[in-house]
């Protein structure tokens, strides 16, 4: 998996997809991540975390709902 930093922050962007739905309410307990329900019947979550520890508890906020977690991924340079 390749990381970038934005050297501003020090911070990684991530999208997360899982199947269903989730509420863009859901935003705010995902630490202001960015929640888009797609076409697709999937819901795509967008944020930064600093380090991949900050990562990991997103990713166990996401099993403790029991959603299905299709991809995770960095993305593009911010810079």
């Amino acid at each position: 998996m390749t990381q970038f930093s934005n050297d501003d922050t020090g911070e990684t962007r991530y999208e997360i997809r899982v199947k269903g739905h989730l509420d863009e309410s859901w935003s705010d307990w995902l630490d202001g991540w960015v929640v888009a329900r797609l076409d697709s019947g999937e819901t795509r979550l967008t944020g930064d975390v600093i380090d991949q520890s900050a990562l990991h508890g997103i990713l166990r906020r996401l099993r403790d709902l029991r959603l299905i977690i299709i991809s995770v991924q960095t993305l593009g340079d911010r810079s």
